[in-house]
C-alpha cells in the first residue's frame, strides 16, 4: 500500500492522528522518507529489548504492547488504536524498546524514520509538544497501572478493563465491546492467571454485569462494575 491509497482510504488519518501539526511542506517530506507496512494478526511490529529505527503511526486495526517479566510472563500495557502513536520513546531516547508490539487486528501502520522524528521535534513546536502530552499521558497510565496492582483485588481490575476498553474503543451494532480478546490477553492485562479470568468474568454474568457471547463481551450494568471498582 502507498501513500495514495492511504489517502484514498483513511481520508482523514493526517487530522486525526499527531501529524496534524505538521504544515504541507513537512507532510509531503514524510510522505518521502516514511513507509505505509501491513501487518497480519499475530504478527510482531517490534519486540522489547531490540532496538527500533523510527516510530509507527496506527492507521487501521489494534496493537498490543506489552513487557515480558519473569518467566516468560508479560503484562500487557495498552492497547493502541488508529491515529495513535508507537515507539517514539524508545527512539527519542535512543534506548532498545522497552517493550513488544503485536498486532491484535490486522493493522496497516506508517514507519516514520528516526531521523523523520527527530526533524519534526526540533522544527515543529506544536508537534514537539504534542509528543510530549503523549509522553506524559503514557507516564500516567503507568502510574494507574502500578496503584491498581497495589491497591485493588484481581475482580476489581478485572471490572476497570472492562470499562476502559468500552470507553476506548466503543461498541458494535450488537452493544459488545469493538475489541475481541482472548481470555489469556484480558488475564494479561488483569495481571492473573487465565483460570481466575475465566471464573470471575463467569461470575459477572451470572451477577448480571455483564453479556458474553463467545468472546466478544458487553456490559449490562456499568453502575455495578464501577462500584465495584470503588470499594
Amino acid at each position: 500500500m502507498n501513500f495514495e491509497e492511504v489517502n484514498e482510504f483513511y481520508p482523514s488519518w493526517k487530522q486525526q492522528s499527531i501529524l496534524r501539526h505538521l504544515t504541507d511542506e513537512e507532510l509531503e517530506c514524510l510522505e518521502k522518507m516514511s513507509e505505509i507496512k501491513c501487518y497480519k494478526r499475530k504478527e510482531f511490529i517490534f519486540e522489547q529489548g531490540k532496538r527500533i529505527q523510527g516510530c509507527y503511526v496506527v492507521l487501521s486495526g489494534v496493537v498490543k504492547q506489552y513487557e515480558t517479566g519473569v518467566e516468560g510472563r508479560y503484562q500487557i500495557l495498552r492497547f493502541a488504536k488508529p491515529f495513535e502513536i508507537l515507539g517514539f520513546r524508545s527512539v527519542l531516547s535512543d534506548e532498545p524498546a522497552c517493550h513488544t508490539s503485536k498486532v491484535v487486528e490486522d493493522a496497516t501502520l506508517c514507519f516514520v524514520p528516526r531521523e523523520c522524528l527527530f526533524h519534526l521535534v526540533k522544527t515543529n513546536g506544536r508537534f514537539a509538544l504534542n509528543i510530549l502530552q503523549i509522553a506524559c499521558s503514557d507516564l500516567a497510565e503507568s502510574h494507574t497501572l502500578i496503584t491498581n496492582f497495589s491497591q485493588k483485588t484481581a475482580k476489581q481490575r478485572l471490572a476497570e478493563v472492562l470499562l476502559r476498553l468500552k470507553n476506548k474503543f466503543g461498541l458494535d451494532k450488537d452493544g459488545y465491546i469493538n475489541l475481541v480478546l482472548t481470555r489469556e490477553e484480558y488475564a494479561n492485562v488483569v495481571g492473573t492467571a487465565t483460570e481466575s479470568v475465566i471464573r470471575q468474568l463467569s461470575e459477572f454474568k451470572s451477577e448480571r454485569y455483564i453479556d458474553i457471547n463467545g468472546k466478544k463481551v458487553a456490559i449490562i450494568n456499568e453502575k455495578a462494575l464501577k462500584k465495584m471498582i470503588m470499594k
